[in-house]
């Protein structure tokens, strides 16, 4: 993980996962924290860098499907955050279901 934690932050879950920006699917590790959600891109990706969400922004979470070309449905292994701003992040993960839940958590606590 190369974005630092602030002072009493914590990481509760780590894991690969791919976000969908657009057309392109972005590889890299999503980093779920007591403050946050994390995602940070492998070097090698066309659109790289970091995405930060305060968990106190994130309004929903559902699990979806992963969509080639953001247009045709693939695979029900995919989850939708929204945040107070309107941004939808699609995360491509292992899990989902896990995931919802410990952010569902880490916002509740």
């Amino acid at each position: 993980m190369n974005t630092p934690l602030d002072g009493n932050e914590v990481l509760l879950k780590h894991g690969p996962a791919n976000l969908q920006r657009d057309i392109e699917t972005v590889g890299g590790n999503l980093y779920l924290t007591n403050q946050r959600l994390i995602f940070e891109s492998h070097a090698f990706n066309v659109q790289c860098g970091t995405t930060l969400m305060p968990l106190s922004d994130i309004v929903s979470i559902t699990k979806c499907w992963t969509k080639f070309l953001n247009l045709i449905p693939l695979l029900p292994n995919s989850l939708a955050v929204l945040t107070t701003s309107g941004q939808e992040y699609r995360f491509v993960l292992f899990g989902r279901t896990a995931w919802a839940s410990a952010i569902a958590n880490a916002r509740e606590a």
